[in-house]
């Protein structure tokens, strides 16, 4: 299909993000594009672009994140149910060239997935591949911009040596002029005391979240809904580790104060994490900003709105500030240190961030921010010469984001609550600087008897709730074991009004001292008439990896229960599988194997495929997180 004259002279960048790197990568593909020329540079999520129009476009960039093990982000689905439509034919994106690259972790089985699927079926519909399909990597010293930087120079160069006039100012993207900036993406409007009469705090909490979050720019492109649906309180906050343990997992309970709550078993809930008042105040205060002025923020290319709209949507500074903006958690990308170099007025200040942001600095950028943790707090105080507009600061500084974890109840055992299993995060960098996770510390020292409203909204996870008649093998070592308290106490309620399956659990942890978690529940429940138990056709299998000097790990228990594992996977149980190790579940897939094999007689190729098959027919399921 011949292209139109627009598309001709049209640079279109789709990019489908899960946690942002897609997406500053695609922005950075689109910045460069711009600095060499490019007469018209569109840079689009992947779910805003209708994927009917892509026979009209004739230069398509794709970047696309991978997550979990081998899943295309949220936003990419819909896009790439439809390039599978069978009635898309060979020729279908004849004239349109195209290019992919990927951001994904060597350390999973299906690394950059996603983007090899996509490269691959772009070419089977007849679309012609301007250069390799790129493959950034986590675990590269640099991150995935060890693969972005020459990987972009070679896009640029085979665009240039085929299409010289989409690029015709090809110098500027080698050879940056870094005296000109240009202008912020974002549009940062001030309201006098006398507008802003009517205080917004007046809203209740829920509204301000909205009204915030709905007006930041970076949180546009993220899938998600602005209200909550909850402000559910805590009422339990339980360790279940040993005081002394290494490790420090709680139990929450949260419940809905004004009503019940709606969800099933095998969903997530995604918390709004609240950042520490100081640091928000320490933010506010570095960047010279006053905290009760009332602002309006927006992007610059919307459409020009009514001084009224603009009164009706403002809201405070340090309001917005706290509930968008995550100043003491999240790292800075490359292009802040860019920015941030041309309002440095210290030389050596702006010397080092221009390094940073060259290729040749990217490596010690990597260490100095990614590796350490820095936050945007920290960079700034590093630097003090700086003096950021707000607008630069609203586009650039990462969004805080919402947190979502598995929830470890059943709404059958427990209408009015939402129970959770959390890993409370921290670590050492390579400077040996104490971090931790912002949402699981937050949680952590929150007060069962003080009130304590957590903004939460409820969403389907990856692993769907079965059928009472489905018998189950359930996988979940460590925190991995939290849907699965939710499906062991769901069967349990179900099964004093109807009959339902047996299951198999498998879990395992470090020491049976320190972090057998929920010791006594899976222990209940396998005794007597319990699911889980042997009289029941189910079983409670675990494993201890550091209790014996052979590591003992949940893969190893499989292969020890092989008869009872193939017994249930004959009469159709199902599979689940969830947890944090990156190498986890495809051991346990190939423990899995050599059951079938080892029962059947059947080859490894024979295994693999009966599996496959079992995840076709939508028995097979797989939750990790890193």
């Amino acid at each position: 299909m011949a292209a139109t004259p627009a598309a001709d002279s049209r640079l279109l960048v789709i990019y489908a993000s899960e946690t942002g790197n897609a997406m500053d990568a695609a922005e950075r593909v689109g910045r460069q594009a711009e600095r060499g020329g490019c007469p018209a540079v569109d840079v689009l999520p992947m779910d805003s672009f209708d994927p009917s129009c892509l026979p009209s476009e004739r230069f398509v960039v794709f970047v696309v994140s991978t997550t979990g093990q081998g899943d295309p982000p949220d936003s990419m689905k819909g896009f790439w149910r439809y390039l599978l439509k069978k009635n898309l034919g060979a020729r279908w994106l004849e004239g349109v060239r195209y290019a992919v690259f990927g951001l994904g972790d060597s350390g999973y089985q299906k690394y950059n997935f996603a983007a090899k699927k996509l490269d691959k079926r772009l070419l089977h519909l007849g679309a012609e591949p301007i250069i390799q399909v790129g493959l950034g990597d986590d675990q590269h010293p640099s991150g995935y911009e060890g693969a972005l930087d020459p990987w972009l120079l070679s896009l640029w160069e085979s665009l240039n040596q085929t299409t010289p006039s989409l690029l015709p100012r090809m110098y500027d993207i080698i050879n940056p002029d870094l005296s000109v900036l240009g202008d912020a993406k974002v549009e940062v409007i001030y309201h006098s005391s006398d507008e802003a009469q009517q205080d917004s705090n007046l809203l209740d909490f829920k509204n301000l979240i909205q009204r915030a979050r709905s007006m930041s720019p970076s949180l546009q492109f993220y899938n998600n809904d602005k209200e909550p649906h909850y402000m559910l309180q805590m009422v339990s906050n339980r360790c279940l580790t040993k005081e002394n343990s290494d490790r420090d997992v709680r139990h929450f309970e949260l419940e809905n104060p004004s009503s019940g709550i709606t969800y099933q078993v095998g969903d997530a809930l995604e918390i709004l994490p609240s950042q520490s008042p100081s640091a928000v105040d320490s933010f506010i205060e570095r960047c010279k900003l006053d905290p009760d002025c009332y602002i309006t923020v927006r992007a610059k290319d919307r459409v020009k709105i009514s001084k009224g709209s603009l009164l009706k949507d403002r809201i405070k500074l340090k309001t917005f500030v706290a509930l968008t903006m995550d100043v003491a958690s999240a790292s800075p990308r490359r292009y802040f240190f860019e920015v941030m170099s041309f309002f440095a007025t210290a030389e050596h200040e702006k010397e080092k961030l221009q390094y940073f942001a060259s290729p040749e600095g990217r490596d010690d950028l990597y260490q100095y921010n990614q590796k350490e943790g820095r936050t945007i707090l920290e960079v700034l105080d590093d630097f003090p010469s700086v003096q950021m507009p707000f607008e630069w600061l609203v586009q650039l500084t990462p969004p805080l984001k919402k947190r979502a974890f598995s929830i470890s109840s059943s709404p059958l055992a427990k209408p009015n609550q939402i129970h959770l299993t959390v890993s409370i995060v921290s670590w050492r960098t390579p400077f040996k600087r104490m971090r931790r996770g912002l949402c699981s510390s937050w949680l952590a020292g929150l007060n069962p008897n003080e009130e304590n409203l957590i903004p939460c909204w409820v969403h389907h996870g990856s692993l769907p709730p079965p059928h009472p008649s489905t018998p189950l093998i359930l996988i979940g070592p460590g925190t991995g074991c939290a849907p699965f308290c939710a499906f062991v106490a769901e069967r349990a309620a179900q099964s004093t009004s109807e009959a339902t399956a047996p299951i198999l659990f498998f879990f395992g942890c470090r020491n049976q001292e320190n972090d057998f978690l929920y010791k006594d529940f899976w222990y209940a429940h396998a005794h007597d008439q319990g699911v889980l138990s042997s009289k029941n056709g189910g079983g409670f299998f675990v494993a201890f990896s550091r209790d014996q000097p052979q590591k003992v790990y949940v893969q190893h228990r499989i292969r020890e229960q092989s008869a009872r594992v193939w017994n249930l996977l004959k009469s159709g149980a199902a599979i689940y599988i969830a947890g944090s190790s990156t190498k986890m579940p495809a051991d346990v897939t190939a423990a899995l194997e050599e059951v079938i094999c080892q029962e059947t007689g059947c080859s490894e190729e024979e295994a693999s495929i009966w599996l496959r098959k079992l995840e076709r027919n939508g028995k097979f399921h797989t939750e990790t997180w890193s």
